[in-house]
């Protein structure tokens, strides 16, 4: 069974906020809200990063721990989803969040701010499948379509990863090591050559 992941290479984050701004546009995000957003790594320093951040999907999801009326759900592909027919507004879980990633979509009073919000891997929510209702609430369920999350697939320097978990892991592995200068080859490491390389997009982003 698939288990749906983010991951971000930082080496390769450029802060241009394509991600940020394909996930609003996609699902028609409320003004305020910001499923997904990109923040700075040491800011000012030498050696700054900056990494894309949303909901990482948690396998024991600290938000669903947390929440009072059992709103949250862990569909089969491990993408963690919420029900806002039950969701009372409590906040709870924008709490407990490490990636505050379930947002208020009202900046009112606390009794008064609604219905949490939160990423939703473009699967979409409890509602029928590209139902009018679904895309009201939740936006639109690209992996109900066999697509991965728009937000990924828009970046363009393919920094921000999405997919199974172990199909993400061994593309960042191969990643690690080729930047090393070696390279995976029949479950082994071996050092790669770089002289005589010219440098370009194969040389600054490795597949």
């Amino acid at each position: 069974m698939a288990r749906m992941k983010f991951l971000c290479d930082e080496e390769r984050c450029i802060e241009c906020n394509a991600c940020v701004t394909a996930c609003k546009n996609e699902h028609e995000v409320p003004w305020g809200v910001n499923r997904r957003r990109v923040i700075t790594l040491d800011d000012g320093v030498p050696g700054e990063k900056s990494i894309s951040v949303a909901c990482m999907h948690c396998t024991d999801a600290p938000c669903q721990a947390v929440c009072p009326v059992d709103c949250f759900y862990t569909t089969e592909d491990g993408v963690v989803l919420h029900d806002k027919d039950l969701c009372i507004g409590c906040g709870y879980c924008f709490y407990a969040c490490p990636f505050d990633a379930p947002q208020y979509p009202q900046k009112e009073a606390f009794g008064a701010r609604g219905k949490m919000d939160k990423c939703t891997f473009c699967a979409g929510g409890p509602e029928e499948d590209h139902s009018e209702e679904e895309f009201k609430k939740y936006g639109r369920n690209r992996l109900a379509e066999g697509k991965l999350p728009l937000c990924a697939e828009m970046c363009s320097t393919k920094a921000l990863l999405a997919g199974d978990a172990n199909v993400v892991s061994d593309l960042f592995r191969e990643r690690v090591l080729r930047r090393s200068g070696n390279e995976a080859v029949g479950g082994q490491v071996r050092l790669r050559k770089r002289r005589g390389k010219p440098w370009g997009w194969d040389t600054a982003y490795p597949e």
